[in-house]
């Protein structure tokens, strides 16, 4: 079946779809939490490079480039807020799909509704569209897509397109182009994320700007290749093992809503170790031992723990965000792994590197048959006083059945935006995204 009429029947209809309190509170959530994880992430590389780069190109225009504290065009904006939510490693995640959606959904969708006039629940509807759209997507083309693409980077593109399509006010035909016209300008490289480098946060940037130019393109009247999702040389063929789970991405627009059932990260790594974290955090509360009282950790876990994240000699903070034992050591040591986890204080200390090599990761089957529905990991606790401690972590804290409350979401928002903008700017910032009518606008870094 080609999915693409409904997808862009779906994203159409959120131009004037009733908006429900359930939803309205879900999609300002995603909000919060992209600003959560954009702000800390506007100050450093690669965002505060990309700005350098372009700033000759930056533009007139009324979207908010937040990595430079400045109104530009809405392509610029988009670019530079995408990389920069990603960059800290704090961004949302669809489980189902292996997917962030938020960095290059919210990235395009808030640059095209400040650009435009619009106000927060038109922007509220670009939000739920975009990641309906693109969470879908991300399901059809699951799990095989994972094997070599960044879907952040690659199905990122399509709910850019959707979400600056409702801002935009594009009909389902207009819509169904921009998708289309997205589709070839998608990409992203998993070993962008596996080797060192600055380029990963890049590809939420580029999948927002080549969304919003697609969608932009399509309001003019460019047409795109309608059949490119599920065609023989398409996006799922080219992508994943097969042309897609049309039928079955298609048959769950809606139910639920993506929006409503979203991780929100509470470590500040990759999320493929976050079941390995919540276990060991666990374990070491409830039976009172010190990092210096283990023999070893073994974390079974599913394909992309052990393929991603199985970095026992992580040396730079790229490495050390996708490293179970680091981030293992560092939660045995300090009880959590936030922004200071990757400092250069942390990267360099010797208690961490000593503990790093009694952490040891495997593939676990049932781990890897709940994959994508649960990230799970199963984790024992050697202790050198001839205890051995176990726990099976089923899901992760943040993951939509074991959810952060709002007040931990505030309280995530506030840790990391606190010392970019000063804790009572924080603060007022929070509120307008919690309750206000109007677009965010501009920011001033402390």
């Amino acid at each position: 079946m080609n999915p693409l009429p409904a997808l862009a029947e779906h994203a159409a209809s959120w131009r004037n779809a009733p908006l429900s309190a359930e939803v309205a509170h879900a999609a300002r959530r995603a909000l919060v939490d992209w600003f959560a994880a954009l702000l800390p992430g506007c100050r450093l590389p690669p965002a505060t490079l990309m700005a350098k780069a372009l700033a000759s190109g930056r533009g007139p225009g009324r979207a908010v480039s937040y990595v430079e504290g400045t109104r530009c065009a809405l392509r610029h904006a988009a670019l530079l807020n995408g990389t920069a939510s990603h960059i800290v490693e704090f961004d949302d995640i669809w489980r189902w799909g292996v997917y962030h959606p938020g960095c290059p959904t919210v990235a395009a969708a808030l640059a095209a509704a400040q650009e435009h006039g619009r106000d927060m629940e038109a922007l509220l509807r670009a939000i739920t569209a975009g990641y309906e759209v693109s969470c879908r997507i991300a399901f059809a083309v699951q799990p095989s897509h994972y094997d070599f693409w960044h879907t952040t980077g690659t199905v990122g593109t399509f709910g850019a397109a959707a979400a600056v399509a409702v801002i935009l006010d594009c009909d389902a035909e207009q819509t169904a182009h921009a998708i289309a016209t997205a589709a070839t300008m998608a990409g992203g490289l998993q070993q962008a994320f596996r080797g060192d480098g600055m380029s990963k946060p890049l590809h939420p940037g580029h999948a927002a700007e080549a969304g919003a130019l697609a969608t932009m393109a399509a309001k003019e009247g460019m047409t795109g290749a309608l059949d490119v999702l599920h065609g023989l040389a398409g996006f799922a063929a080219a992508t994943s093992a097969d042309t897609g789970q049309w039928d079955k991405a298609i048959a769950t627009i809606g139910k639920p809503l993506a929006v409503t059932e979203m991780t929100v990260k509470n470590h500040g790594c990759c999320g493929h170790i976050f079941a390995a974290l919540d276990a060991v955090r666990d374990l070491q509360r409830d039976a009172g031992f010190a990092a210096d009282d283990v023999e070893s950790v073994h974390v079974g876990g599913y394909a992309a723990t052990v393929n991603v994240c199985d970095r026992p000699h992580a040396a730079t903070e790229q490495e050390a965000r996708f490293s179970t034992q680091f981030t293992v050591a560092t939660m045995l040591l300090h009880g959590g792994v936030r922004l200071a986890a990757f400092g250069p204080d942390r990267l360099a200390d010797p208690a961490i590197r000593a503990l790093m090599p009694r952490v040891s990761v495997s593939l676990d089957a049932e781990c890897e048959a709940a994959f994508p529905g649960q990230r799970s990991a199963k984790v024992t606790v050697a202790l050198k006083d001839g205890r051995s401690l176990f726990r099976h972590q089923p899901t992760r804290r943040g993951d939509p059945d074991a959810p952060l409350s709002d007040a931990e979401l505030d309280e995530k928002f506030m840790e990391l935006s606190g010392p970019v903008l000063g804790a009572a700017p924080a603060r007022d910032f929070l509120r307008g995204l919690r309750v206000g009518d109007t677009l965010p606008g501009e920011v001033a870094l402390a």
